[in-house]
């Protein structure tokens, strides 16, 4: 029986060159793009059947920031497929990025200079917005509207004698500090990616300590700074193309300069590899290119505690109850 492999954000940057790289690992699997626009996902699609005919390719339209296409797409899927080997959950945004370049130029002149470009701590804010569902946008694209599908799809994970996998994309810049649990869309302050990405591994944690031995497990991985539509919304390409030799040079020092999609999906590519069982759930898996142009995958223990990510997940199945309610109520209004 082939497996099957869902991939949201598959139309463009990372999620595209995982889509191809898993082709080239295994032709004999099916593999499913979920992607807001139609017709970047067919155009994708063809792409990737162009270079592996033999390839089973589908697309199903998705707008994870938009609850009611993450429901409909869920119910697409369920009468598709009986089951669902791996979800990668990669889909995201950063909108309207700001570089500090104060805090830029100083870092340069700190001993945590490595440390700050490789993650982008302190470096980077965002304008956030509310979605027509009254949630953060950047949290209902990078959290919520997976966590809703993932409910939706749980008839199709596991049992636990062929387990399911998870895989989601976080980020090296996922920071505690810009995480509460009292603001967990965070709409008072200004990381909400950051943010996002910090909620992405406290959920990850949850969900293997709740369902493990329902044969779900989850990982989180960090595909490294790539030049992608995310990136070239900080600088403009031009200038990613001027400072190009000099982050070349840098990858001697740090290893979370990939640079290319292909580069970035090494961690996610293989954890389609490895046995769940084997993974450490508090571990996310890094995405590393050394200053030769070699690919790898190196890990780092995530700053969290199970007992946060526990009263997290139950915040989100909260938060389900009342948004389910909300679209219920508007429905209703519709109809009448």
């Amino acid at each position: 029986m082939r497996k099957v492999v869902l991939v949201t954000g598959a139309s463009s940057g990372v999620g595209r060159a995982l889509c191809q790289r898993l082709l080239q690992e295994d032709d004999g699997l099916h593999l499913c793009l979920a992607c807001r626009h139609w017709g970047r996902a067919q155009a994708a699609r063809a792409a990737l059947l162009a270079a592996r005919p033999s390839a089973q390719v589908s697309a199903v339209q998705v707008d994870v920031a938009d609850l009611r296409s993450v429901l409909r797409a869920a119910w697409e899927l369920r009468s598709r497929f009986q089951r669902l080997d791996y979800v990668y959950l990669n889909a995201g945004i950063m909108p309207s990025p700001h570089l500090n370049v104060k805090a830029l130029f100083s870092s340069l002149f700190s001993r945590k200079v490595i440390h700050v470009f490789s993650t982008a701590e302190g470096l980077l804010t965002q304008d956030d917005r509310v979605t027509a569902d009254g949630l953060q946008e950047v949290f209902a694209t990078n959290v919520f509207g997976h966590f809703l599908l993932i409910q939706e799809l749980k008839p199709l994970l596991g049992p636990h004698d062929r387990p399911s996998r998870l895989i989601w994309t976080s980020s090296r810049n996922a920071m505690k500090s810009n995480f509460s649990l009292e603001d967990f869309q965070h709409s008072q302050g200004r990381e909400p990616y950051s943010s996002s990405k910090y909620a992405l591994d406290l959920l990850s944690v949850a969900l293997n300590r709740n369902f493990n031995e329902q044969g779900l497990f989850s990982s989180v991985v960090c595909p490294g700074t790539m030049l992608t539509n995310l990136t070239y919304g900080v600088v403009h390409p031009f200038v990613w193309t001027l400072i190009t030799p000099f982050i070349l040079l840098f990858r001697f020092f740090a290893n979370a300069f990939t640079l290319t999609p292909h580069n970035g999906a090494e961690a996610l590519v293989w954890l389609f590899h490895q046995r769940p069982e084997s993974l450490n759930p508090l571990t996310k898996y890094l995405s590393a290119t050394t200053g030769f142009g070699r690919n790898y995958v190196t890990t780092q223990k995530m700053d969290l505690d199970e007992d946060t990510a526990e009263k997290f997940y139950k915040n989100l199945l909260e938060l389900e109850k009342q948004v389910r309610v909300n679209l219920e109520d508007v429905d209703q209004q519709s109809w009448w």
